[in-house]
């Protein structure tokens, strides 16, 4: 990190994390509410506890719904290594023809091994920050799930995974039965949801050609994806491939995000080990991680175009008036493998007097940049998700 600039905070927690980790994940929670979301979160959860369907799923997104985070104020003020900045006003799509289904990451700081279905401030700040922006090229749903906690990721709880799946399953039934009705679909999560959708996509999407054909693409950040090693199909999916190119669909965009060569005991990256347990998948022979860099689609770097937080990300001497500010050209990134880990490699551009905070390894340097995984792309990524609807449109 260059002198002057400061590290973000985030959220979510995965398994193996130390008490230590435990402390920032909490702190950085706390923050990030009290920074994003103070005013309206609390009231927002409050209102939408009991906001069901016939079938009692409780959606933290959904299209129509009051309070929705996912079609929050999206206004942006973007900031370019010389200080400069401009405002951009970005609304939700009025009317897209296509869905995104959204699971979010481990953020459930409640005492129970699996979290309840009450819409809490953290998770509604966390659909905000990661989902909300995809709601410029779909409609964004996400279910509340009963996610393993944070104090459940400490302890030997495998039952607590297939709690978190089928609680998961149930809130996908429920949509597809009641709510697609044959639109194309867009799959997100992070971390432990993207492990949730992994499990997801395997049983439900990849043995179904018809549903195969309804899916644009899944982007699965910070799960550990797999592939046979020099592939891009095998692995975690039989029918599912890695995207080679933005205008491709039906395929998988995966990565997780470091900022220096993994260690040997990292989370991220390597199959079979860390957040592989979450997906229930333990094999690695023969088998590397999947990273699909959503700027080239291939080995090449490219030029990240991050989206954060404006309150958690000030710029010294930029009044920024906006609840989002983008960072055009701060990183660039590349998919490499080092010491049988393959990740994201992201390393900023280094621009000699550039004003703009850079992220840290927060929780340590076996998690990379894990807390920022979607922000860190997140222009790239909805821009990817664009260019595969304009393919289908033609």
């Amino acid at each position: 990190m260059r002198e002057g600039r400061e590290p973000r905070r985030g959220t979510c927690l995965e398994a193996g994390t130390t008490p230590g980790a435990l402390v920032m994940l909490v702190l950085g929670t706390l923050a990030l509410v009290g920074l994003a979301g103070a005013e309206a979160a609390p009231a927002t959860a409050a209102a939408r506890t009991t906001a069901v369907t016939a079938s009692k799923t409780v959606w933290l997104c959904r299209p129509g719904q009051a309070h929705d985070p996912c079609t929050s104020d999206l206004s942006s003020t973007t900031v370019t290594a010389d200080g400069s900045s401009e405002t951009v006003a970005t609304s939700p799509a009025a009317a897209s023809k296509f869905d995104c289904f959204y699971v979010y990451p481990t953020v459930s700081g409640q005492t129970t091994a699996n979290a309840n279905l009450e819409v809490q401030p953290v998770e509604t700040v966390t659909a905000e920050e990661q989902a909300s922006r995809f709601s410029q090229v779909c409609r964004v749903w996400a279910p509340m799930y009963r996610q393993r906690t944070v104090v459940s990721l400490f302890k030997n709880q495998p039952g607590a995974d297939q709690v978190a799946y089928q609680s998961l399953l149930s809130g996908w039934r429920d949509y597809l039965a009641h709510d697609n009705d044959g639109r194309r679909i867009v799959f997100i999560g992070h971390s432990q949801g993207a492990a949730m959708l992994i499990r997801l996509l395997q049983n439900e999407i990849d043995p179904n050609p018809r549903l195969r054909k309804l899916m644009v693409s899944a982007i699965l950040l910070g799960g550990n994806v797999t592939v046979p090693i020099g592939k891009n199909i095998g692995g975690s999916f039989r029918h599912l491939p890695l995207c080679a190119a933005a205008t491709e669909t039906g395929c998988v965009i995966a990565y997780s995000s470091f900022g220096t060569a993994p260690p040997a005991d990292t989370h991220f990256g390597r199959p079979g080990t860390g957040v592989s347990d979450l997906s229930g998948q333990t094999a690695s022979a023969g088998l590397q991680v999947a990273c699909v860099n959503p700027v080239t689609f291939s080995t090449a770097p490219g030029a990240l175009l991050p989206y954060f937080f404006s309150n958690n990300d000030p710029v010294p001497g930029v009044h920024v008036g906006t609840p989002w500010v983008s960072f055009p050209g701060l990183y660039a990134a590349r998919c490499e493998t080092i010491g049988g880990a393959t990740t994201l490699q992201v390393t900023p551009t280094g621009i000699p007097g550039d004003p703009r905070p850079l992220v840290a390894a927060t929780l340590g340097p076996t998690w990379g940049y894990h807390l920022y995984d979607v922000n860190l792309a997140l222009g790239n990524l909805v821009a990817d998700v664009a260019t595969e609807e304009g393919t289908l449109r033609r």
